[in-house]
């Protein structure tokens, strides 16, 4: 039985070098201008989420509607406070009440959605929510996602790693040669890809049971970019420069 073949080889560096001059007397097609270096690189990196939204529900039923409606109103005004304290502007804070008749008796439901960009403030806040509050307030597990800015940031991140890997990729093969490394021709990205991560509006409802840095390592998100680059070779490298 025959052995298997060998995988196929992948070029990621071509050192497109000027022809050797003709011997004497024998005559040879004009060299080409230029000599180039055609290199592939990538690159892949991770972004963690940079926000987290908060659920808390708190409720109350009591035979007078003023005293149901006055019971949350205090915890709300306690859990908009601890936030302030905390650095949460108002605008990320959202508050949703409803008022309803159950029987002979009056129900006043709320409900309070806090986004935090700091998540080590976040935790001190919801500890402090439950030392206070106790029962009395349900605090929902964090949902961590990405703004779209963070996702924009990382795309380019991850092409600039890439065309910055690729660069010192072709530095590296014109050394292996005695060449000098000059400017690029031409730069194209090949192939990007995307996967994980949350984005606000796509939240993904994590299990309970889940810790907190492991729902922050479910929300991360990842990008890879592969770039084809070809850069122009300015001649024998300088021994002296390469010394010093």
């Amino acid at each position: 039985m025959a052995p298997p073949a060998p995988p196929p080889s992948r070029v990621f560096a071509e050192l497109d070098l000027a022809p050797s001059p003709a011997p004497e007397g024998r005559v040879e097609p004009p060299a080409l201008p230029g000599r180039e270096v055609h290199v592939s690189g990538s690159a892949e990196l991770s972004a963690r989420p940079d926000r987290a939204r908060v659920s808390l529900r708190l409720g109350s039923r009591k035979e007078a509607a003023a005293a149901a409606r006055s019971s949350v109103s205090r915890r709300l005004q306690y859990i908009a406070h601890c936030a302030r304290l905390h650095g949460v502007p108002e605008e990320n804070m959202t508050v949703t009440e409803d008022f309803s008749r159950v029987e002979n008796t009056y129900q006043m439901e709320a409900e309070v959605c806090i986004i935090f960009s700091d998540f080590g403030k976040m935790q001190n806040v919801c500890n402090l929510l439950i030392e206070k509050l106790g029962t009395s307030v349900t605090i929902n597990p964090p949902n961590f996602y990405h703004t779209p800015e963070a996702i924009d940031t990382l795309r380019r991140q991850v092409c600039v790693t890439a065309v910055g890997n690729t660069r010192r990729k072709a530095q590296e093969v014109c050394r292996l040669f005695g060449q000098a490394l000059g400017k690029p021709l031409l730069i194209k990205e090949e192939e990007t890809k995307e996967w994980g991560g949350h984005i606000d509006g796509h939240l993904l409802h994590c299990a309970d049971s889940q810790t907190l840095q492991e729902r922050i390592q479910n929300a991360t998100a990842y990008a890879s970019c592969r770039v084809f680059a070809v850069f122009e070779i300015k001649g024998k490298e300088n021994r002296r420069n390469k010394l010093l």
